[in-house]
């Protein structure tokens, strides 16, 4: 059995707003209602910095080629794996530098999942997104700690949430003074290792006035499926990502890699990174179409 599923939307429900929610500014990028779509990708987690720095340049030849700024993503610590014995990654101070050295060596704004409270700082001073995990969106301090950084703040919505609820993270976030927010669809629970990517719950995101972003390879996780990891089918990915632009979302997520089967995280839903470059054309031209651009 396939474990993703796409609930359809109503149409009543699916107008798009030139006015809708606040824009995200990140460095000279703007995502928000009638933007360019944005890229988020990246590796799951720093393998070592030449691998990033590789995986880094072809994304940003892919995207440059596509017309669609890129953010580039990877963890310095996969806090949340299956078993305690998977790889984690370099840690906050080695993973840090990594991604301050890749960031200034391809010029590209890099963005990062903080796990921690007390993480959120140190993080802040090189990720110019910071990343709130969804098993952690609806934790308080972490949520308040990332927000008074000043830096954007991205939360990924928890798989056991309802679009709608994720209203309180917002509010957590406002209060404690971040004004540029987005959230992150990243599939729901549906029964034991099976996820649902909810189109319809993309529009109802939208309506809480934040930017929304789609995790394209998350959604097509099967969390804990494998022998000890989770497992997945990369290959459903692209077609969510395309249906998740033509409901007007303003960003996507996905994970990728240049040899997948290799990968040290998430290599069941890793993206090879030679048909990134295909799906990000397509993904243009549906946005594109999408706003009349």
């Amino acid at each position: 059995m396939i474990g993703y599923l796409v609930l359809l939307q109503k149409p009543e429900t699916c107008e798009l707003s030139a006015q809708q929610g606040q824009d995200l500014q990140i460095q000279d990028i703007q995502i928000g209602d009638g933007q360019p779509l944005v890229v988020v990708a990246g590796m799951c987690v720093i393998e070592s910095e030449d691998l990033l720095l590789e995986t880094g340049r072809r994304l940003k030849q892919s995207c440059a080629e596509a017309g669609l700024p890129l953010v580039l993503k990877a963890s310095f610590d996969k806090a949340n794996r299956t078993s305690h014995d998977s790889f984690r990654g370099p840690g906050l101070d080695r993973g840090l530098e990594v991604l301050a050295n890749v960031k200034a060596e391809l010029a590209l704004p890099v963005t990062t999942d903080v796990h921690l409270p007390d993480q959120a700082e140190a993080v802040a001073e090189v990720a110019d997104l910071l990343q709130v995990p969804a098993f952690l969106c609806r934790q308080t301090d972490l949520l308040l700690a990332c927000a008074q950084t000043q830096r954007p703040v991205n939360v990924k919505k928890g798989q056991f949430m309802a679009p709608w609820d994720m209203r309180h993270v917002v509010e957590k976030l406002r209060t404690a003074g971040c004004e540029h927010i987005m959230l992150t669809e990243r599939g729901v629970s549906f029964g034991y290792n099976r996820l649902v990517a909810d189109i319809a719950g993309l529009s109802e995101m939208r309506n809480l006035g934040v930017p929304v972003c789609f995790d394209a390879t998350h959604s097509v996780q099967r969390p804990a499926a494998g022998a000890g990891v989770s497992g997945g089918d990369a290959s459903a990915a692209p077609a969510l990502a395309r249906a998740a632009v033509a409901a007007g979302v303003d960003a996507v997520f996905f994970e990728c890699h240049p040899c997948p089967g290799e990968a040290l995280s998430d290599a069941q839903t890793a993206l090879n990174l030679e048909v990134v470059g295909g799906m990000l054309e397509q993904l243009s031209r549906i946005d594109a179409l999408l706003w009349g651009r």
